[in-house]
């Protein structure tokens, strides 16, 4: 995972992301991406699976 925090307590599922992080790249070099998972990972504790891409479009 790049810059993603998942935690779970006993009702709740917190995802944290660092906005001040530096972004990075998508392969396709398309989208600035800030956040990701990288695919579907567990959330620890849980049954439960998540995935994320944090990201916006590439001006240049």
């Amino acid at each position: 995972m790049r810059n993603v925090k998942i935690e779970a307590t006993k009702k709740t599922i917190v995802i944290t992301i660092d906005r001040e992080s530096t972004e990075w790249t998508s392969g396709s070099g398309k989208s600035l991406m800030l956040a990701s998972t990288e695919g579907n990972v567990e959330v620890p504790g849980t049954e439960y699976k998540v995935g994320l891409n944090l990201y916006r479009k590439n001006e240049q």
